[in-house]
């Protein structure tokens, strides 16, 4: 029996919704919203009541919060209402009041004043959160300068006279006062679970100041919130929040110029991945011959204060460990022993000292890229993007602009016979052998 044809209307009679099933469907995905809304853990919240900066934005939040679900709950059931009541009915084709024609002037005039008077009340804790939050920091507020550059972090601590990078150790129960600058482009500094964002711009200096009067003795992410060009995505760093005896031995270290030990005799020396012994006699392009291979390695630890603090690694919450993947293509000799003394000499006639400061290396002077007297003991290269180890730190020496996706900065790729992804050159003149690489890392990691 041949089949037939359905008209129009008669398949939108089969697709119609009945209202029972919209409610169903509705009620579904309102479930749905609300346990993946109170699933799971948010490291980046800003809601964490871990300063008073923090607990004043959410208490402003809850406020505006309360008020809009108020509003909007009243007028869609005015609007639900109206809707209902003045709904088409048969044989009905003209309104049975003229007012609903040309307007109610009552009516006209109550929803003109009830937002206006919503408005005055929201305005009040908005401007005494405002007070708050800009107002000036404490005396006794510990200082820190900010500043941004294309694509890492800078921080000073300027009553103890050290530069760090990337990493910002902070006191718990003592404000600090962050002053803000950028010697670039605008950039945003923003670390979500302690304090609110604030720009840095070129032509002023701006200030943010809170204490991280309840943060726990662990790690939180922060990044720039302000899109500075192609590697913004990469700008990040990490905040240790300590308590301040703690705080006081780690700034007490970090003033201290950079010294590592000498080196210990070969036949002893471990590698600072595995702690497996090292050949006796390696020569410079000898390749380990351990069943397990090595990343490249320090070839004596270096020297630590008793005193000296760095935070465990082991503490580091998983949301604060990098793991970034190195790209395809990018490799380094696994096993590849450095030396501290020649990676010593070989920094200190490179290209490196004309951009990276080493307090206690008189040749390296430079102010471009982040200091480096203790970049040792920092847990994360590459604006936070990698571990700080051997492997990863060869890898960014030989062709930092590879590790860095979209990186333009100043950062020049050194290992000889790579391929610029920028200059789209294969370094050759000047460029650093895999050798000389592992021994400037072993220097590197030396400076704890």
């Amino acid at each position: 029996m041949p089949l037939l044809p359905v008209s129009l209307s008669q398949q939108r009679m089969h697709l119609r919704i009945q209202p029972r099933q919209a409610a169903v469907l509705a009620l579904s995905a309102l479930a749905v919203l609300s346990v993946a809304a109170c699933s799971g853990q948010y490291p980046n919240s800003t809601f964490d009541p871990t300063t008073e900066f923090n607990r004043e934005s959410t208490s402003l939040w809850n406020t505006l919060l309360l008020w809009g679900t108020i509003v909007f709950v009243i007028v869609e059931a005015i609007l639900i209402y109206t809707i209902w009541k003045y709904r088409r009915r048969p044989g009905v084709t003209e309104p049975a009041n003229e007012k609903m024609l040309h307007g109610n002037t009552t009516l006209e005039i109550t929803w003109t004043i009830l937002p206006a008077l919503i408005l005055a009340i929201i305005a009040v804790p908005t401007v005494r959160a405002i007070f708050r939050t800009q107002a000036p920091a404490p005396e006794t507020a510990l200082k820190v300068d900010v500043i941004g550059h294309q694509w890492w972090w800078e921080f000073r601590y300027p009553d103890y006279g050290f530069t760090t990078a990337n990493e910002l150790y902070l006191p718990i129960g003592r404000a600090v006062n962050f002053s803000l600058r950028t010697v670039d482009v605008i950039h945003a500094f923003w670390i979500p679970q302690l304090g609110g964002k604030r720009d840095l711009v070129s032509t002023r200096t701006n200030y943010l100041w809170f204490t991280p009067d309840s943060a726990d003795h662990t790690v939180y992410n922060g990044s720039c919130n302000e899109y500075c060009g192609a590697s913004h995505a990469n700008m990040r760093f990490r905040v240790f929040t300590v308590p301040n005896d703690e705080f006081e031995r780690w700034a007490a270290h970090q003033m201290q110029p950079a010294a590592v030990q000498a080196p210990a005799p070969a036949a002893t020396g471990t590698t600072a991945a595995t702690g497996a012994a090292a050949p006796a006699t390696a020569t410079p392009n000898q390749q380990s011959t351990a069943a397990q291979p090595r990343p490249p390695s320090v070839a004596a630890p270096p020297v630590q204060q008793a005193t000296a603090y760095q935070f465990p690694r082991e503490r580091v919450p998983a949301h604060a460990v990098p793991n970034t993947p190195v790209p395809p293509g990018l490799t380094f000799p696994e096993g590849l022993v450095g030396d501290v003394e020649r990676g010593r000499a070989k920094y200190s006639t490179s290209a490196c000292i004309a951009c990276h400061k080493i307090n206690g290396n008189p040749m390296s002077v430079g102010v471009t890229g982040p200091d480096l007297t203790h970049v040792g003991s920092r847990l994360t290269i590459g604006s936070g993007l990698f571990p700080n180890d051997a492997r990863h730190m060869a890898l960014w020496i030989k062709n930092a602009r590879k590790m860095k996706p979209l990186q333009f900065s100043s950062m020049p790729t050194l290992g000889k016979g790579e391929f610029d992804p920028i200059s789209k050159t294969v370094i050759s003149q000047g460029g650093l052998t895999d050798q000389e690489i592992a021994d400037i890392v072993a220097y590197l990691q030396a400076l704890k």
